[in-house]
């Protein structure tokens, strides 16, 4: 009996956010997709038994959970100084740089075997907008992973053609991108839902942690301009880290507050809900490796704006509005303009909708789950 071990402790952070999502889908799909006389195990940093409970709830088929003696931000660090690490026997996939990456000999034990994600080069290209903290510990771990991990997993091509600036892992890495979330289905009530959230019948939509790099700064001013749709902007997604205050930003770019609706975290079917809706979605994201976000909007049909981080354009393909981002004072005025364009454009803003649904299609959580799988085959 085979088993691959995987570090499903993001599902249980504060703050899932798109690793998270991305590791509760992917980890179910292993399960599901198991090959024959293999199992999937779980590997959690110290988490109360009502946690546990939890995560098998979520993740139904997986077998034991291997809960370590530390906590998440001790576990964090213990792992970047190589210690505590006998949680990396047998076969690991790590979904983060979050990994037990300890010295190994795959010559004389063959089952002994890594994998480590990593999903963005923001430590990189775009330190300012993490903590500092953050940027160490990703860079730290990044080296670990050189040294000792057999794959590399990145999302999208972009990332590796990025990545392989900073750190040379040779010819250990794969691409295996995200998709929709299984759970990201439509109300029953949808009516009643839309109701509870205040949601305007028209709208502009942001979705995403509010940290510094996801943009919202600019989406704010342009909606402020003249010469933008006269529309209310709704944004959904938890606090993350730099204290953005967005009643702040809009009172400073002098939109009025009856415009600015901020919902938080919301569940999955408020989250299909409220991408479903929406008139126009935006993503004026500053970097970003995947952007989940942007193939959830075009998967129901909403024209989405984006700006041109490589890995958005290589995700959306054609299926979306690029603004560049160069000239950041400038950025406003690009993304009024987009927006103007979709909302005044029922012809334009139906193609992208058209379009959009059609590249949705090409993502399967399925699919990256099977190539985990040969990726694991093939070490």
């Amino acid at each position: 009996m085979a088993t691959l071990r995987v570090v499903v402790d993001q599902i249980l952070s504060p703050v899932p956010g798109g690793i998270g999502r991305y590791t509760e889908e992917l980890t179910r799909e292993l399960i599901t997709t198991a090959p024959r006389d293999c199992i999937v195990e779980g590997i959690v940093s110290a988490h109360p038994p009502v946690s546990i409970d939890h995560l098998k709830a979520r993740l139904p088929g997986l077998g034991s959970i291997s809960r370590t003696s530390l906590g998440r931000r001790e576990l964090s660090a213990a792992w970047q100084a190589g210690l505590f690490t006998s949680q990396s026997h047998g076969m690991v996939h790590a979904t983060s740089l979050l990994a037990p990456l300890a010295k190994h000999d795959q010559l004389h034990q063959p089952g002994e075997q890594i994998a480590v994600t990593i999903h963005d080069v923001v430590p990189w290209t775009h330190p300012q907008t993490l903590t500092p903290h953050g940027v160490r510990w990703h860079k730290a771990m990044a080296r670990r992973a050189r040294k000792y991990a057999d794959a590399i997993v990145v999302p999208t091509h972009a990332v590796a053609q990025e990545l392989a600036r900073f750190v040379n892992f040779g010819e250990r890495v794969r691409v295996i991108g995200g998709a929709v979330s299984s759970s990201l289905k439509l109300p029953a009530n949808a009516d009643a839902r839309a109701t509870a959230l205040g949601l305007p019948t028209s709208y502009v939509l942001a979705v995403g942690t509010l940290e510094p790099r996801k943009g919202l700064t600019s989406l704010i001013e342009a909606l402020a301009r003249d010469d933008a749709p006269d529309l209310p902007l709704v944004i959904a997604g938890p606090k993350g880290w730099g204290g953005l205050d967005v009643a702040a930003v809009a009172a400073e770019a002098g939109l009025p507050e009856n415009r600015v609706h901020v919902l938080g975290f919301i569940s999955n079917e408020d989250l299909a809900l409220v991408i479903s809706r929406a008139t126009v979605f935006v993503y004026p994201s500053m970097a970003e490796g995947f952007g989940l976000p942007v193939i959830e909007a075009l998967h129901f049909g909403t024209p989405v704006i984006h700006t041109d981080v490589p890995a958005l354009v290589e995700v959306a393909d054609d299926a979306s509005i690029v603004v560049p981002r160069e000239d950041a004072a400038g950025l406003p005025a690009r993304l009024a303009e987009a927006m103007t364009r979709v909302v005044s454009d029922d012809a334009l803003a139906a193609r992208l909708g058209i379009v959009g649904l059609d590249r949705a299609r090409a993502f399967s959580w399925r699919d990256s789950a099977e190539k985990v799988w040969q990726l694991h085959a093939d070490l």
